[in-house]
């Protein structure tokens, strides 16, 4: 089994800053893409940062320039560096990653979610 637990969640005022972990644990052969989702109330979940097994990263075009994602393969861990927060980056937060479970086997995992609340 393959478990990726999420931290760092929370209330945070407007240009205020969070910083998000997520570290896969268990039968892991080799993670290969990590990202984090993020799904607020009333609407769909969206796609907030990807970064590659080689560190390349893609950015939702609303968050570019605040949000910083990294990688430490090492550690099978994934961080997003949230600044100067906004009340609409308000939502639950989900790490996902695709994980191969043995060479040939590669499947998709998520987190359990951490809320961020921007509000003042």
């Amino acid at each position: 089994q393959v478990q990726l637990v999420e931290s760092g969640g929370g209330l945070v005022q407007p240009g205020g800053s969070l910083r998000l972990s997520c570290a896969a644990s268990g039968s892991i052969f080799r993670v290969n893409d990590m990202g984090w989702y993020r799904q607020a109330a009333g609407k769909q979940r969206e796609l907030v940062a990807l970064i590659t097994n080689s560190g390349t990263t893609t950015y939702a075009d609303s968050v570019k320039g605040r949000f910083t994602i990294s990688r430490d393969n090492a550690k099978n861990t994934v961080w997003l560096e949230m600044n100067s927060l906004k009340p609409e980056d308000t939502a639950v937060y989900y790490c996902n990653a695709d994980v191969y479970t043995a060479i040939t086997w590669s499947y998709n995992f998520w987190g359990q979610g951490t809320q961020v609340t921007v509000s003042s």
